[in-house]
């Protein structure tokens, strides 16, 4: 058994799918450049805190050093740094005097010695404080290349009140450089996940906003199936009628009701077509229901089954193009499958009832569950070998009027259909019934 043939894509469905993944893509992009901008404010701000954090514990330090230097008879005294605990642990601290005559020198250095910073590196920085009077930040390196942060801040001599020296702070920028690559790794699982969620969502509501689009382009599909599948059939029976009629004299009557028959396949299509364009193609004006149905009626050919009508004097509110389809639709499916098999349509037995803002249709054939009502107002569901899309548009126009179709047993044998109109929109009329039997 040959594998069954994979349905390939309308150019239309390609197009609309692809636009669907362009949407989803575009707004996963935007949320993923949002992310990313936040992201790296975040970790930027936050990389830029520590590191003020660890210059203010470095500025504290040195401060408390310089203010613990002092000097007695011209000396310095530095007995005060080793049991401060401004002197011990991270940030190193280390003290440089200038000496009269020579460059400064490092006279104390923090009991935790931690950074193996260069003498002239640690020099030029205190020299830059000193002479500046103030404190002095700077990055450096140490003797293994590994980065390092220094702060120095000036001290001054007791007696003379100038600037004698400077504590000389050296802190490690690695420093919270743990939380820091923990924030950055929450922050990339975040946006991935984040990322993920959007990409979901947008893929989501593009379906959402393209849904009317779908609906659309499902209808122009459905509509032009029905097109292929119905009017071939109609097409070729005019077609072989008038070709029949053009070559037998006085032919031409006999094929009026195959041509009649084929023009309403083709005017079932078009309407239905009318419905699939649009929701607000019902034109709802004033109707005498009763004489409409009337009309239709008398549309019958002569000599047709045996038709009896009851019409009560009915006004409504609907379209009347439409609701003649309905009527016309109904009246031919009581005539093809309403009668009991074998029974030629001249003997078919209908009675065709308005009362109200209901449309009657009985007949005499085997009879409809009211279960199969949806199987048969389904397109091209038909038992009895019509097109299969009488029925189904009959329940679209009578949705189109918010109404119903519905179909129950005939008392005595049958069937009775019943379209019933929108009951809000109109009003009974207190007339006559009309009884006409043909």
């Amino acid at each position: 058994m040959a594998a069954p043939v994979p349905r390939r894509r309308s150019p239309a469905r390609r197009r609309l799918h692809r636009l669907r993944l362009r949407l989803t893509a575009a707004y996963t992009l935007i949320t993923v450049v949002g992310l990313a901008c936040l992201s790296w404010l975040v970790i930027r701000t936050d990389d830029r805190a520590r590191m003020d954090a660890e210059y203010d514990e470095m500025r504290r330090r040195a401060s408390v050093a310089a203010s613990l230097v002092y000097y007695e008879d011209d000396r310095i005294r530095l007995d005060g740094l080793a049991d401060d605990e401004a002197t011990s642990g991270t940030p190193q601290v280390l003290v440089v005097e200038r000496r009269p005559g020579g460059g400064p020198v490092t006279v104390f250095r923090g009991r935790t010695a931690q950074f193996a910073v260069a003498a002239g590196t640690v020099r030029e920085v205190a020299r830059s404080a000193m002479d500046e009077e103030g404190p002095v930040r700077t990055g450096a390196r140490d003797r293994t290349g590994e980065p390092v942060r220094l702060l120095a801040v000036p001290f001054y001599h007791d007696a003379t009140d100038e600037v004698a020296g400077a504590a000389v702070a050296v802190g490690d920028p690695e420093r919270g450089a743990a939380e820091h690559r923990s924030l950055v790794l929450s922050l990339v699982i975040g946006a991935g996940a984040l990322t993920a969620l959007a990409a979901l969502t947008g893929h989501v509501l593009s379906g959402r906003s393209l849904r009317p689009a779908w609906e659309a382009l499902e209808q122009q599909e459905r509509l032009l199936a029905d097109a292929a599948h119905e009017l071939r059939t109609p097409v070729a029976v005019m077609r072989g009628s008038v070709e029949v009629a053009a070559g037998a004299p006085g032919g031409l009557e006999g094929q009026l009701p195959r041509i009649r028959r084929a023009a309403d396949v083709v005017e079932n299509l078009l309407t239905r077509g009318r419905l699939e364009a649009a929701a607000d193609v019902v034109r709802a004006e004033p109707l005498r229901l009763d004489q409409l149905v009337e009309e239709v009626c008398a549309e019958l050919p002569e000599g047709g089954p045996g038709l009896e009508s009851r019409l009560e004097e009915s006004v409504v509110e609907a379209d009347a193009a439409l609701v003649r389809v309905a009527v016309r639709n109904l009246l031919d499916n009581a005539v093809r499958h309403g009668r009991v098999p074998g029974v030629p349509p001249e003997r078919a037995e209908l009675l065709v009832t308005v009362c109200g803002p209901e449309v009657r249709v009985a007949d005499r054939g085997p009879g409809v569950a009211p279960a199969r009502l949806p199987e048969l107002t389904e397109r091209f569901s038909s038992p009895g070998g019509g097109t299969g899309i009488g029925l189904s548009l009959v329940r679209r126009i009578a949705e189109a009027h918010r109404g119903s179709l519905s179909v129950r047993a005939r008392p005595g044998g049958g069937a009775e259909f019943v379209l019933r109109l929108a009951p809000a929109r109109s009003r009974r009329g207190a007339g006559r019934t009309l009884t006409i039997r043909s």
